[in-house]
């Protein structure tokens, strides 16, 4: 499979999907216009992926979201049902988010998305560095 790249803009993030280091990453601010129609490819990506992912491999899912509207809250949670049901099938998985230290609403959107799935899932602050 192709790696899938979207280059993050002002209200969409970061995209990056690499089969040969069997990464994930989303980072960046989501709030389209049209959520579901912007991760509509990741979601056909992703399931194409999952279907040929080996169970011996582990999918690793990197999220570093500092905003996320209403919609694209919907479309992670998706994503990561799709994921789930692959870790439900012997698919080994492993999501990690993170926040910025000072965002009490994004620790908490991490929380709630940790609670309403059973597959691992690690929440890390990240600390703002000072340029």
């Amino acid at each position: 499979m192709d790696r899938l790249y979207i280059e993050k803009t002002k209200s969409t993030p970061e995209i990056c999907f690499d089969p040969q280091c069997n990464t994930l990453r989303i980072e960046g601010q989501s709030y389209p216009e049209n959520a579901f129609k912007f991760y509509e490819v990741l979601f056909n990506w992703l399931d194409e992926y999952l279907q040929q992912l080996e169970e011996a491999v582990v999918l690793e899912i990197y999220f570093h979201m500092p905003y996320i509207n209403t919609s694209s809250s919907k479309c992670v949670m998706m994503l990561l049902e799709k994921v789930e049901n692959a870790y439900q099938q012997g698919k080994k998985v492993a999501v990690r988010w993170y926040y910025d230290a000072d965002n009490e609403t994004a620790l908490e959107c991490a929380e709630e998305f940790q609670e309403d799935v059973i597959l691992p899932f690690e929440i890390h602050p990240v600390e703002e560095v000072n340029e």
